[in-house]
């Protein structure tokens, strides 16, 4: 066998008492494909910016080709030739792609420009150049860190969940890509918690646990039901039935809703028409960039519209469209974004002080003052209840894996009691046994009597929760499709504009 391009050797990092890696042993092979697997909160991510130079190990040793190697900085990392496209984004949002493409990519910016526009349309991944990236939706932010990473020519990729926003269309190409790059010479190392991806892609696979190495495996060997039980411990749980109803009274109503952005780059909404009744779930498909942040905003209440337009959006039988977030709340609306970090939470606030954003309501503030005990006690309830890991109510949300904050925030939500409850890519970013538990806790809720709408890009999930899906393309909203009545293949074809011919 080749000698590993990278070794690691008792690799170590604690923060606090918190052990995130724990005498780590990998080694991986010149032109392989990698997986690293393992729950949210395993010591998956902070093994991978102790490598990519963004952490620095506590003990142990890292080779690169045999040769001991020390990484000060990312930029020392991409010298040696080690890449990284991170679960959570690198991008500075008031600068233009192609200024952040340049802060780590050299050359003239016509070229840049050139080869972002050859790399999106090879790879399915196009994205504007000129566009601002506070102005992009989350897919596109993930299309950018993918071509900036491609376009520095890596030795080892590191990818950490690279297709978890990205359309089935896409993840095939970026496979086909990963695949080149593995045979011209390039390894991989490969995080994903979608398990058929690991069986499909990777040669190899290293399972963590608690930030230890419990195993290594051919994921060839193995089906996605036995990673699953390796990579958590146990069983996976069988979700729980759709208890057959007749759906209650319609808890919200988009009626022609046509909406023009102010960002140019911005997608407009066209005559937009949905109704959602309570004991149902509905979700709405699409390709990211199709219109999904415009529509989040407006039924969300972060975009109001005019007064005469209010009718628009309908909540409860009540007009609400120019009315924002809170008063929308108060008729029993609560709203999980599909940015975790910057909407769902504020990442330098701990848990507790995170629970206030949303469930001040229930008794955390009295008389105009915050009841800190209560609101201590509302968080360890949820952190209880929804498997949150983490080492308390006052840990600060950014010291969470992307995966555990996600539970909170759909917990926190969860807690409210909502009639109608509205989730954006409720599971990005989550691992198997936890998107399952949300999905239970989702379909429960259902089957009580709350209304429920899912944007997801996770064609399989809808397929598993969702009663009625609709696919919105180009900023139209397809007519509702009756689940068991439907095939994935109906909702491609609606999502590239098909599917009215078909």
């Amino acid at each position: 066998m080749a000698a590993p391009l990278l070794s690691l050797r008792g690799i170590s990092k604690r923060y606090g008492e918190v052990r995130a890696n724990q005498a780590v042993d990998i080694d991986v092979a010149p032109r392989s494909i990698h997986a690293i697997l393992g729950e949210n909160g395993a010591g998956k991510s902070t093994l991978m910016k102790l490598i990519y130079g963004v952490e620095t190990p506590d003990s142990g040793e890292m080779l690169w080709q045999g040769v001991p190697l020390k990484l000060a900085s990312p930029a020392a990392a991409r010298r040696r030739g080690i890449g990284m496209v991170f679960q959570h984004f690198s991008l500075f949002e008031t600068l233009t792609v192609i200024e952040n493409i340049r802060l780590v990519v050299p050359g003239q910016t016509r070229a840049l420009i050139a080869r972002i526009r050859e790399l999106g349309t090879e790879f399915g991944l196009e994205v504007d150049p000129h566009a601002h990236v506070h102005e992009l939706s989350v897919g596109e932010r993930q299309r950018v860190e993918i071509i900036r990473c491609l376009m520095t020519d890596p030795k080892l990729l590191i990818l950490d969940e690279p297709t978890s926003v990205l359309p089935p269309q896409s993840v095939d190409k970026l496979f086909d890509t990963l695949l080149r790059l593995r045979d011209g010479g390039v390894s991989v190392l490969f995080i994903s918690h979608k398990l058929e991806e690991i069986r499909a892609i990777c040669d190899r696979a290293t399972i963590l646990s608690a930030g230890k190495v419990t195993g290594h495996v051919d994921p060839r060997e193995h089906d996605a039901h036995d990673l699953a039980r390796m990579m958590i411990g146990r069983d996976m749980p069988e979700p729980p039935p759709r208890t057959p109803s007749e759906p209650g009274e319609t808890m919200l109503e988009l009626i022609g809703l046509t909406y023009t952005p102010d960002d140019p780059f911005g997608m407009p909404l066209k005559d937009v028409a949905l109704t959602l009744r309570a004991g149902e779930i509905l979700g709405i498909a699409g390709i990211s960039g199709n219109g999904q942040a415009e529509l989040s905003e407006l039924i969300s209440g972060e975009i109001r519209l005019p007064f005469e337009n209010r009718e628009q959006v309908q909540m409860m039988g009540e007009p609400v469209g120019h009315l924002g977030p809170a008063e929308r709340r108060q008729l029993g609306f609560a709203f999980v974004p599909e940015d975790r970090l910057g909407r769902g939470a504020v990442q330098g606030m701990s848990l507790a002080r995170n629970s206030l954003l949303t469930a001040h309501p229930l008794g955390l503030v009295r008389h105009g003052l915050i009841a800190m005990a209560q609101a201590t006690e509302f968080t360890r309830r949820c952190i209880a209840d929804h498997d949150v890991r983490t080492s308390g109510a006052e840990a600060e949300a950014s010291g969470l894996s992307g995966g555990n904050l996600q539970k909170f925030i759909v917990g926190r939500e969860m807690m409210l009691a909502p009639k109608l409850f509205f989730l954006a890519q409720p599971t990005w970013g989550v691992d198997i046994g936890a998107a399952t538990a949300i999905r239970q806790k989702l379909v429960a809720l259902r089957n009580e009597g709350v209304a429920i709408l899912v944007i997801s890009e996770e064609i399989d999930e809808l397929f598993d929760i969702c009663d009625r899906i609709q696919v919105l393309s180009q900023g139209r909203l397809s007519p509702s499709l009756e689940t068991r009545e439907t095939r994935p293949e109906d909702i491609g074809r609606y999502m590239i504009g098909a599917g009215a011919a078909a």
